[in-house]
């Protein structure tokens, strides 16, 4: 459902409390975004007409009604991203401190396509901020896009990786065809669909633009929901929906490995915590170093190589170790 309307008004009309699992939303910016393409070396001629601003005397206001409203319908342990650029940004964080949401990451997403300048740094990244709703347990999908002992050719994490706060993903160039003012681009938003949502969940956008996060998260086979103040961009938009069909963006997707390490995040008795120890002294005693011992007890108890760092480095007695590695490698490893 749909709604041609601002969303703060839409909110208190259509949406009951908790009802909502994950909102992504990219609010106004308050600095003339009518008048953006004066920045851009791009054709307007495509661009749909109708872009609503906010001025910028109302933006702290604005912002603390509809975030309150978002606070509201979204559910116990729901999520919401916020996409913001940094003049206004200061109204988007009081905002979101006069509620009790929680935040658990601000992420930085670089693009390109950035507003050039001559006498100043280039901005070319948003902040993305990244709150839950207390209350129950998130939604976080840990393995989602990447499974946990996947590589990338420097053997490092692609897990990791992927789940860093600085965000590489560029724009979308669309040449020819009817677009909004701004746009999110669909890989982004999958990223944040894919780690905090399920199948058969709500997915909300308070300002839906050109419906992008609806796309995606019904390609995603979520249902979706949302408001649009802007009676040119909803009418376009809401035809261009009827082309788009459940799950269908599913068979494009990565398919991440099966999760290796499931003894990860598992409680461990004072037996099994001796048990590693002798271990590792033993794979020590025999020519080994730290970072093998500690891959290879990984390997066999299918835990992560971290968490078995801390329970070596919480229970191995630091002396002896440090002789026995002294004793059988000249590497200089850290204890």
């Amino acid at each position: 459902m749909f709604y041609n309307i601002d969303c703060i008004t839409g909110a208190q009309k259509y949406l009951e409390d908790g009802s909502v699992d994950l909102i992504i939303t990219d609010p106004p910016y308050g600095i003339d975004g009518d008048k953006l393409h004066r920045h851009y070396n791009r054709n307007e001629s495509n661009v749909l007409d109708g872009y609503v601003e906010v001025p910028l005397n109302e933006y702290e206001e604005f912002s603390l009604k509809w975030i309150k409203e978002a606070e509201r319908v979204l559910r116990p342990g729901g999520s919401i991203y916020i996409v913001s650029g940094y003049t206004n940004l200061i109204h988007i964080l009081n905002a979101l401190k006069a509620t009790n949401l929680k935040e658990i990451n601000h992420i930085i997403w670089k693009y390109n396509f950035g507003v050039y300048t001559k006498n100043k740094y280039i901005s070319s990244h948003y902040h993305i901020l990244y709150y839950v709703k207390p209350g129950k347990k998130p939604t976080f999908n840990t393995f989602a896009r990447y499974g946990d002992s996947e590589k990338n050719e420097n053997n490092g994490s692609l897990n990791y990786q992927d789940r860093e706060d600085v965000w590489v993903i560029n724009r979308e160039y669309k040449p020819n065809k009817t677009k909004n003012k701004n746009e999110l681009p669909w890989e982004l938003l999958i990223k944040m669909i894919q780690y905090s949502s399920n199948p058969g969940d709500l997915v909300c956008d308070f300002f839906l633009g050109s419906l992008s996060t609806a796309k995606v998260a019904i390609g995603l086979n979520r249902k979706a929901t949302g408001f649009e103040i802007s009676k040119i961009a909803f009418d376009y938009q809401i035809k261009e929906m009827e082309k788009i069909q459940d799950g269908f963006l599913i068979p494009s997707l990565r398919k991440p490995s099966k999760t290796k390490f499931i003894n990860s995040g598992k409680p461990l008795t004072e037996s099994e915590k001796a048990s590693f120890q002798t271990e590792f002294l033993e794979l020590i005693s025999k020519g080994k170093t730290k970072k093998q011992s500690i891959e290879i007890l990984s390997e066999k108890y299918l835990r992560g190589y971290w968490s078995i760092l801390k329970i070596i480095d919480g229970t191995t007695n630091k002396s002896s170790l440090k002789n026995q590695i002294n004793k059988y490698s000249n590497e200089t490893l850290f204890i």
